[in-house]
């Protein structure tokens, strides 16, 4: 995917002490599959693709952290994502020689999400027909059968 110059203008004004290590991983994750993209949000560089993939932490100095929004439901094990809670996960990345030879792993998260994103997208169609999910006018849900009785 091609850089965004939103995102090239912000890491422009940085003065984040690893600002290196974090274009290092900005250059992995977007070369690890065609279909992630960047933006902006929250101030900060994040990688979409059908929904957010993850978010530097630009407060972090220490290493390059990446938050994975949704980083616990990411299909797969992920031995340098940490964290324990049922929703986000960290990434954190001292140098650009341990970006380098998290690279591996970068590419599998980043292919992951991509598949994961486009199985759930494939979801809702099949289940759009199903009476009980269809809302009547005024925002209501149709009734089941079992309850008109």
């Amino acid at each position: 995917m091609a850089r965004n110059k939103d995102v090239d203008a912000w890491f422009s004004r940085s003065d984040n002490p690893r600002k290196d290590v974090m274009l290092r991983l900005r250059a992995v994750v977007l070369g690890a599959d065609p279909r992630i993209d960047e933006c902006i949000k929250w101030q900060t560089p994040t990688f979409t693709y059908r929904g957010n993939l993850a978010s530097f932490n630009p407060r972090s100095k220490q290493h390059a952290s990446l938050l994975f929004h949704t980083g616990a439901k990411i299909p797969g094990r992920h031995k340098l994502l940490e964290g324990t809670g049922s929703t986000a996960r960290v990434m954190k990345i001292a140098s650009i020689s341990d970006a380098n030879a998290a690279r591996p792993e970068i590419e599998r998260i980043v292919r992951a999400w991509c598949d994961w994103r486009d199985a759930e997208e494939s979801v809702p169609a099949a289940n759009a027909a199903e009476p009980n999910t269809r809302k009547k006018r005024g925002g209501r849900k149709a009734a089941s059968p079992a309850s008109k009785r």
